[in-house]
């Protein structure tokens, strides 16, 4: 009986030991696993894709004088300050004759020759009012027949609507023709009493220098009393309300950008961005330094605001602001981040989270944002990416989203 009771202690001991070299096997073979790696992740979306050219502009009066002197003489000092507001005629600066004899057979002929071109320049401008005035009824014709054809539904709205900017610019281009057709008048009365006032030596006689349109000085050039050349700038004047952007654009990026696109503007320095439409990309580049000492070819893209004035009152001239220009736009197209997407074998892969793997999937990719990328085959709508793989992902690692 003492043998027997000690056989099952026997083999109780011996399957406690297994047991125990079972468990201690299991945990190092749990121990020498890999860990599943940290990931971050985000879902395949579908929504609007905007692709947009974005760099920094600054604002600009659209029409701007600079007031110059007409002849050799003595300025007056300069009474007016930046930001008062003059109007068409009004006396901004004077110019009275040296103590050197005015009166000679070369001051003569260069006034006679200033009055011919100034003469010249006011003929242009009148041609040039009076192809701007017959190109804006076209465009006001071309409008009234657009709305007629939308309301009766023969013209789709994208056509009525580009109808309606061609009227728009029109109107513009027609409103700077005149505000050039002042200036030329200006600028021959100016010629023409320069001119008469050559036979007279008298200290008293004082030459008006005249606003060439209404606006506000935005800059004073020569304050002070002093001898000034013929041409030399004296004051600046424009219209403040009256604004337009430039932006310079990379010419590889300017291919893309058409009249009428979209703009959006913003860090101004108020809360709320503007928004705008591209008026002209401008025929020629320039070159320019960048800040890394880099030549750039770059070209001007002129921008009209749509914004009410009420709201970018405290815009001024020559401000800074960051242009959204959009290029290209889609509703509704399937797209993952910018960071989950990258090259692999020649082609462009995302790694998808399956069953808690990594699987390497090769996408098709299209259009591309800062932050999304346009996905046209290899993912489906709600799949998990992984945003930023480090170099040890591998495809069929064991991943943990974060």
């Amino acid at each position: 009986p003492s043998r027997s009771r000690r056989r099952p202690r026997k083999w109780i001991r011996r399957a406690v030991a297994a047991a125990v070299v079972a468990i201690v096997a299991a945990l190092l073979v749990v121990s020498w696993m890999p860990k599943p790696l940290a990931v971050e992740t985000e879902r395949v979306t579908r929504g609007p894709l905007v692709i947009t050219v974005d760099e920094t502009a600054k604002t600009r009066v659209r029409d701007r004088y600079v007031v110059g002197a007409p002849l050799t003489g003595d300025l007056l000092r300069v009474e007016l300050r930046p930001g008062d507001r003059v109007e068409r005629g009004a006396v901004l600066a004077r110019v009275v004759p040296s103590e050197s004899p005015l009166l000679d057979a070369r001051s003569r002929m260069a006034a006679q020759t200033r009055v011919a071109a100034a003469v010249a320049t006011k003929k242009e401008a009148d041609a040039r009012r009076a192809r701007a005035d017959a190109a804006a009824v076209h465009a006001r014709a071309e409008s009234d027949d657009a709305r007629r054809l939308l309301a009766t539904g023969a013209l789709t709205p994208a056509a009525a609507r580009d109808a309606e900017l061609e009227r728009s610019l029109r109107d513009q281009k027609l409103e700077s023709a005149r505000f050039n057709v002042q200036v030329a008048d200006n600028e021959v009365e100016l010629a023409r009493t320069a001119l008469g006032r050559f036979g007279s030596t008298a200290r008293t006689e004082e030459l008006d220098l005249t606003a060439p349109a209404s606006g506000v000085v935005l800059h004073v050039l020569h304050e002070s009393a002093g001898v000034v050349q013929p041409g030399a700038p004296i004051l600046e004047i424009g219209d403040p309300s009256n604004l337009e952007v430039v932006c310079d654009v990379l010419t590889g990026d300017a291919v893309n950008v058409r009249p009428g696109a979209s703009v959006t503007l913003e860090r101004w320095g108020g809360e709320r961005p503007f928004a705008g439409h591209v008026r002209l990309v401008e025929p020629a580049a320039f070159t320019r330094v960048s800040a890394l000492g880099v030549e750039e070819q770059r070209v001007a893209v002129l921008i009209d605001l749509d914004t009410p004035l009420a709201e970018r009152a405290s815009l001024g001239d020559g401000y800074r602001l960051d242009a959204h220009i959009v290029v290209w736009e889609a509703p509704d197209v399937r797209t993952a981040p910018s960071s989950a997407v990258f090259r692999s074998g020649g082609a462009w892969a995302v790694y998808a989270v399956r069953d808690g793997r990594a699987r390497l999937a090769h996408v098709g990719a299209g259009r591309r944002s800062p932050t999304r990328v346009e996905i046209t085959s290899g993912v489906d709508d709600g799949d998990v990416v992984i945003v930023h793989p480090s170099d040890r992902l591998a495809d069929g690692a064991r991943v943990r989203p974060l």
